[in-house]
């Protein structure tokens, strides 16, 4: 009697907030990584976040279609 759900989900943290850790793009592991899913040179940079002049901004995330 009396039961409610109990959450599992991520613990709030307080406290300083994690500097993201700056990443390489041009390492050997992110250059491997962009081999298997960049087809070209301008797909390797949309993907790199280098977006074409007049391109509509794309969601995140895997589309259904």
């Amino acid at each position: 009697p009396g039961k409610g759900k109990k959450g599992k989900g991520r613990a709030k943290s307080r406290g300083k907030k994690q500097k993201k850790q700056e990443v390489d793009i041009l390492s050997p592991a992110a250059m491997l990584n962009l081999y298997y899913i960049a087809h070209n040179a301008a797909d390797c940079l949309h993907l790199r976040g280098f977006r074409w002049p007049g391109d509509p901004k794309a969601k995140k995330g895997k589309n259904k279609t």
